[in-house]
This record gives structure tokens, sequence and C-alpha cells, in this order.
């Protein structure tokens, strides 16, 4: 499995064992309680004997380093996002996710997928991660190339024009496009025509390349204006701005809410939803998936965009038949997050929708 490592400096040439062995126990023990441990119940929990004086010393080496803080004063240690990172790289270790948590997701993913649209299994698996993790499940999904049924043009205003795109399932699609200079009311029903003749039951891009196939008999069957009209039909859905992700599904955002009582605290998630929401924060997470192999760790303000609200996200993005990303599963919490446990739960959960989709893609080839 692999892991997101941001350069960082070296640790462990600069930490003796003991060093070691009460870093991981302050963060350990932020990771189950979530507060700050201080050194005499860290002596307590050493399996050397070292009194509380000399546990003090060695926080203070470790605070030096950036690796713990106080957040009050005479309060114990909690780990800062930089020890968290450091945890995470050079002690986590990551096992295989327990068989019965594997065969439970694996079973009501498959039989969600069964029985309904493939959207709906990718709703169920943002409800599984958050009710497995508490934290907030997480997926993206790019946009679906649909099977086309019917294409039509409708004019609204002499330079405008309602390009509708009908699936094969019912899906409909509108877009706005310019219309080419001069278009007359039989010029769009000529170029409506020409493509549902030769597009049906074609995915977008197949249809891109069908009428690329067909140029020069495009040519010959429909006038420039018409020919440009449908150029612009196809382009406006398969064009660069096709393959941006168009919908993001979170479950168990009140997972996230448990337990915070500060308003700054509050102020900070509902700062997250609202970025969640907007098209450039779906992108960026897209972004994050496709740039790295396996589960990728994101720690606060190692990302811009949970840097404000200080949460972590572990992601992993899952690939269609042909082994090309087109979305992420993951999940969002706070820092504190049970990595041990999470980590294989969205890789397992990320490869889980990959194997689904193949297959799918094998059936509808065979």
């Amino acid at each position: 499995m692999n892991e997101f490592r941001l350069p960082a400096p070296d640790f462990p040439a600069m930490l003796d064992e003991r060093s070691r062995d009460i870093f991981r126990l302050i963060v350990e023990s932020y990771l189950d309680l979530g507060e700050p441990v201080g050194s005499r119940a860290l002596s307590k929990l050493l399996t050397t004997a070292l009194s509380p004086a000399s546990v003090r010393n060695v926080m203070s080496d470790l605070e030096t380093l950036g690796l713990i803080y106080s957040p009050h004063i005479s309060a114990g240690r909690m780990p800062t996002e930089l020890g968290l990172r450091f945890f995470v790289d050079a002690f986590l270790e990551i096992g295989d996710l327990p068989q019965g948590e594997r065969e439970a997701i694996e079973e009501k993913v498959k039989a969600t997928g069964d029985l309904r649209p493939f959207d709906s299994l990718l709703t169920e698996a943002s409800q599984l991660l958050s009710g497995l993790s508490r934290g907030a499940g997480l997926v993206l999904t790019a946009k679906t190339d649909m099977r086309l049924k019917h294409i039509e043009f409708i004019r609204l205003e002499p330079t405008k024009a309602l390009a509708v795109l009908v699936g094969e399932k019912g899906d409909v699609e509108n877009r706005v496009i310019d219309l080419p200079a001069g278009v007359t009311a039989a010029q769009i029903v000529e170029a409506s025509n020409f493509l549902n003749a030769h597009v049906v039951g074609r995915t977008l891009g197949e249809a891109r390349d069908r009428v690329q196939a067909l140029k020069d008999e495009a040519a010959t069957a429909l006038d420039i204006l018409s020919q440009g009209l449908v150029e612009k039909g196809l382009a406006v859905w398969s064009g660069a701005a096709s393959g941006q992700p168009s919908r993001l599904i979170v479950r168990g955002r009140a997972n996230l809410l448990e337990n915070v009582t500060a308003s700054d605290d509050l102020d900070r998630l509902r700062l997250l939803f609202d970025e969640l929401e907007t098209k450039s924060g779906i992108i960026e997470l897209l972004d994050l998936a496709e740039t790295g192999n396996g589960v990728r760790i994101f720690i606060g303000s190692e990302n811009k965009l949970f840097s404000l609200s200080g949460s972590s996200l572990v992601v992993a993005p899952y690939s269609d038949g042909d082994q090309k990303v087109i979305g992420a599963v993951g999940v969002i919490g706070p820092t504190r997050l049970n990595y041990r446990r999470i980590v294989p739960m969205v890789d397992y959960t990320a490869r889980l929708v990959s194997r689904l989709l193949a297959q799918v893609a094998a059936a509808r080839r065979s």
C-alpha cells in the first residue's frame, strides 16, 4: 500500500530510543483520548523506569523540534501536525482490513450495485465509510459518459440554442451553446436529424469519433452552418470540460460536529463544508487522488482545502474498466483519526469499487 510522504527533517536520526518511545506514547494517547498527556502519566506507561522529571526533559526536547506542544499552561502535551505526520510516516503500522469488515463492506456494496444504479453503489460506499470511521465518508464521481438516445437543438434567441441530450437510462443534460451566425430553423433540424441518425447508442466520446470518421459524408449531407452546429453540440459535453468531476457525495457530516463546542471550531467546519460544495473544492479532491497511487493521507494544513478546518483526509482513487482514474473515496475527520484502521478501510473500498466497475465494463463488452 502506497502512502503520501512529505519531505521532513530526519527525526529518527535526531531522537534516541527513549525519545521515540515517549513521543509515540504521547501521540497514541492523543489518538485514543483526544487529550494532552502529562509527564507523570507517561512515566507510568513507559516500559522502562523513568522519573516524571526525566520525562519532562525529553518532552521539552520534542517541543523544541516542533513535534509536540502544550495547549494550555501547565497542561500535558499533544502532537502538532508535524508530529502527526512524523508518527504516520515512521510509527504507523497498517495491516490488512479485518476479514469481517472486508466481508461486510463487500456484501453491502455489491448488493447495492446489483439492485440499483451504480450511483447508489457509490452513495452506499460513502455511507459505509462514514459509519465505520465515525467521520464523514466521501465519494467523488467523475462525469459519466452516458449512452445517447436522443439529441435536439432548441433555439432560444438568434445567437443561442439549448442542446438537449437524453441518455438511454433517461438521463437528461442541457447546455446553452452559441449558434453559428446566420443558421436557420431548417438547419437546426437538419443538424439534429444527422446526429440522431449516427450517434444513438454511443457514448459522447464514441459519437465524436463517429462524426469525425464521417466527416466527408457530413460535409456532403450538411451545409457548413449545420455542420458547425453538429460539432458545437458534441464538443460542449465531450470536450476538455467533460473530464471535470460532477458530483460529490458526503455522508456523516454530523459525525464531524460531535463533541465540538467552541464556536471557532464550528465555524471552521462550516467553512470546510462550504468549500466541499464548490466546484473548485471538488476538482481539488480529484487532483489529490489522481496525483498519487493508493491511499494518501493529508493532515490539517498539508492541503489548503482542509487547512482552515484543521481536518484530516484519507483518500484513494478508483478506476474504470480501462484503469483510468475517474473518482475517489475517502474519509474526512479530525486530525486524531484512527489512521491504523481507516487507511486499509479506504484502500479496500477503493479497490472494491474499481473491481466492480471493471466487471460492469467487461459485461458491456461481452
